[in-house]
């Protein structure tokens, strides 16, 4: 009875750091079935969402009993932004008339409050240095099971769940072709290398610190893995944040070495060296002089990104003079046969429309009439992933902004994307809303960044990785939408949480031992 006794007192003592390992866990490796679907999206309800309840729940049971303090500097500033993010919810949906579905609305809504509630349970359940190491070296088992599992997806065939369209919303096990990139246990290649933009740094940051050499390892295949996610902005922001690290920390040698190792992994990826090199080009477009109309030759292949219709400077208007007729009638090049299959498709699909029926030779004429018609201009394009930004989702969300610059149009109201942060915030929130989140964020970084300034050698170089991780975080936010990705979310909210503890537990950060 006695040990039963004593077993009961244990677990009570250490229940929350039970279900915070637990959560370190499963948030990033548990894949997103859905359990139920919300109507009108391809938003489901899922098994992360019943953990942070029960989470929360447990938090608030032990809250109550005083077996946790919660830690509150920075909840003033939360409510603020959960009351602006609510406000402009109401303001777009009984006001504006912005938001058409309520309850989908409200769900993004409380998807904030979700995600960063995780920061003040991170923030309040570490007691000790001791604590803050060990749910350090947790997230770093977890980041090495992402990264086999995901390049396990690309040479070993496992599958993957991913929720980048509605179809595979649905939860089924995808098994990746060669030409598709590694999603590992995330919803998509993005929010995986988001994930690792974060951590790489920390990583480094420990292998400085404690010079272990298997954070040097754990370091190579998270790089390996960003690498086959093929997400050029990730592998962008992991390089600027890493060389700045570095540089920071005046560690050139280590410098070389990331860079050559950099160097010598990233031929790995055709996908993301051919991603890189297809994202401004230099080509042959057609214009149509009577209406403007431009085709860009395109060549839709599995392993091709194709470009886009987004032409950087003005083409105006064309005079039908410049038309090359009989030399443009002869041309045969790879560009012109990409334009006539072009133009081909439009005819059929307007003939479609029209209820008329053309045939094969019909068909052909027009074709050619049409080709002869237009008039070839050399411009730079960006490929199809650039040019749906530029054109369609951050015009979008500038548009919706400017309707109103203050509350935004409201959570859900600029569709269910927008790649681009900060857009999606000014967007749907407005400057109120958007302000007091990057105030949130810049805090955060600037409480880590100002405690490293005055802590030993070896606890200044890991507070740094965090800042510099962040750095990488804020990048990527620039093309993707990185803190409404729920597995990104939660693991930014979680470290920034047991950064900001260490605050509490670590006034004053004294050398922390080799061996630990």
């Amino acid at each position: 009875m006695k040990k039963l006794i004593k077993s009961l007192q244990w677990l009570d003592e250490n229940l929350l750091k039970i279900f915070l390992t637990l959560f370190i866990f499963l948030m990033p490796l548990y894949p997103k079935l859905p359990l139920k679907n919300v109507n009108y999206t391809y938003i489901a309800i899922r098994v992360d969402d019943l953990i942070v309840a029960a989470f929360v729940i447990v938090f608030f049971i032990q809250f109550l009993r005083r077996k946790v303090t919660l830690w509150t500097k920075y909840l003033p500033l939360f409510i603020l932004f959960w009351l602006s993010v609510f406000l402009s919810f109401w303001y777009g949906m009984y006001v504006q008339k912005t938001i058409e579905i309520a309850n989908v609305g409200m769900l993004n809504a409380l998807r904030r409050v979700e995600y960063m509630v995780v920061f003040f349970i991170a923030a309040s359940i570490p007691k000790s240095k001791k604590d803050f190491y060990y749910y350090l070296k947790t997230i770093f088992i977890v980041l090495a099971l992402v990264c086999v599992y995901g390049i396990g997806q690309k040479f070993l065939g496992w599958p993957a769940v991913q929720t980048m369209n509605p179809e595979y919303a649905k939860g089924y096990l995808l098994y990746l072709d060669a030409y598709a990139r590694i999603s590992s246990t995330f919803a998509g290649h993005y929010d995986l290398a988001a994930y690792l933009v974060l951590l790489i740094p920390v990583t480094l940051s420990m292998f400085i610190a404690k010079n272990q050499k298997k954070y040097l390892v754990l370091f190579t295949l998270a790089l390996l893995t960003i690498i086959l996610s093929a997400s050029r902005v990730s592998y962008g922001a992991y390089i600027i944040s890493t060389v700045a690290f570095l540089l920071y920390q005046k560690k050139f040698r280590l410098l070389i070495f990331v860079l050559i190792l950099t160097a010598v992994l990233t031929p790995l990826s055709a996908n993301l060296t051919k991603r890189i090199s297809r994202t401004f080009t230099y080509q042959k477009i057609y214009v149509d002089p009577l209406t403007n109309k431009i085709f860009v030759p395109k060549d839709m292949r599995p392993d091709d990104l194709p470009p886009g219709d987004y032409i950087f400077g003005k083409v105006g208007n064309v005079s039908s003079s410049k038309t090359a007729s009989s030399a443009q009638a002869k041309d045969k090049s790879i560009d012109a046969v990409k334009a006539k299959e072009q133009i081909r498709e439009s005819i059929i699909k307007e003939a479609d429309l029209s209820g008329k029926n053309l045939t094969g030779l019909e068909i052909d004429a027009k074709v050619e009439k049409q080709f002869r018609s237009l008039i070839p201009l050399d411009k730079f394009t960006t490929d199809i992933s650039v040019s749906t930004r530029l054109q369609v989702e951050w015009p979008r969300a500038f548009s919706a902004f400017m309707r109103n610059p203050i509350l935004g149009k409201g959570p859900s109201s600029i569709t269910e994307s927008t790649d681009n942060d900060y857009l999606r915030w000014l967007g749907e929130t407005g400057a109120l809303g958007a302000g007091l989140f990057m105030l949130i964020n810049g805090m955060i970084i600037l409480n880590v960044w100002k405690r490293s300034r005055k802590a030993a050698s070896d606890e200044k170089t890991i507070l740094l990785g965090f800042v510099f991780g962040m750095l990488g975080i804020l990048i990527n936010a620039t093309y993707i939408d990185v803190f409404e990705a729920s597995k990104v979310a939660y693991t930014i909210w979680l470290m920034s949480g047991l950064y900001i503890a260490t605050e509490k537990i670590l006034p004053v950060m004294k050398s922390y031992s080799k061996t630990a």
